[in-house]
């Protein structure tokens, strides 16, 4: 499902329990310097990671100050504040402006907050200019904060160079069927660089013998309720995509990747080792 552009005006864009995507939640918050944004979401934890700028967080009663310190989502590496399900957040902007993420996944239970500073962040770089699969991914909540959240993981994904492919060999993961794929359901956010840049998001049902092909630009936000969905960006452009994921019985993520395109992961370099980061 591809939602198009828009301002959202601070409201979320994939809300709690919604009809295709039950398991994640996502908002996109704008806010000038001195503005303060507060919520307070029962049933899913979230992380607010600033793409540009700087906010000092408050969960409960602890503080987290100065998080994010880059000038723009292109230069520097992340940083996030985990909000345990329920409990009451906000943020307030300290630096000129700020854009903030906010990613949930479905989890009951009540964990304790924490800081991701810009250091504490997992990156990976995989694939090759000459597969067209060259990718860099940081992983704001990966497999270093496993053990301190419950079904949440958050990323940013960045297709390096003048446009390639992400997400390739094409997979999906709508379905528990342990060990060979898990139910986790996702949303990405889109951006480009420059940002008059595009790309495409395909979305195939496992009964399909065509899929979908969608026009993605900067601002588009993508739901995935499953199938398989590689995307490309075109010849030119950075392809950024920040990226939720929520699982329905675990953390890690299990891809089951579409048979006829499965043997390219031995072609692909580097591409197990980001396989496995997702945990």
């Amino acid at each position: 499902m591809h939602i198009k552009p828009y301002d959202n005006h601070n409201e979320p864009i994939v809300g709690a329990n919604d009809a295709r995507v039950p398991l994640v939640y996502m908002n996109i918050v704008k806010l000038k310097q001195g503005e303060t944004f507060s919520y307070a979401e029962e049933g899913y934890e979230t992380c607010c990671v600033p793409a540009h700028g700087t906010i000092d967080v408050t969960v409960g009663n602890q503080a987290f100050e100065a998080v994010g310190d880059r000038p723009s989502l292109w230069e520097g590496n992340p940083s996030g504040v985990y909000v345990p399900s329920g409990k009451d957040a906000s943020f307030t902007c300290v630096s000129d402006d700020t854009e903030v993420f906010v990613a949930g996944a479905k989890f009951d239970e009540v964990l304790e907050p924490f800081v991701v500073r810009p250091e504490e962040i997992d990156p990976v770089q995989y694939g090759s200019d000459d597969t067209k699969t060259h990718r860099k991914i940081k992983h704001i909540l990966g497999q270093k904060q496993a053990g301190k959240v419950g079904r949440l993981l958050v990323s940013e994904l960045f297709t390096v160079g003048a446009g390639g492919w992400s997400g390739f060999p094409s997979h999906k993961h709508d379905t528990d069927d342990l060990p060979g794929e898990t139910r986790h359901d996702e949303v990405y956010n889109f951006r480009f660089n420059p940002d008059w840049g595009f790309g495409a998001q395909f979305h195939q049902r496992e009964d399909e013998e065509f899929g979908q092909c969608y026009h993605v630009k900067n601002g588009s936000t993508f739901v995935i309720d499953g199938g398989y969905h590689p995307s490309v960006a075109a010849p030119g452009y950075e392809m950024y995509y920040f990226t939720v994921l929520g699982g329905l019985s675990q953390r890690p993520l299990v891809q089951n990747f579409q048979p006829e395109h499965a043997y390219q992961v031995e072609t692909i370099p580097g591409i197990k080792d980001m396989i496995a980061k997702f945990k």
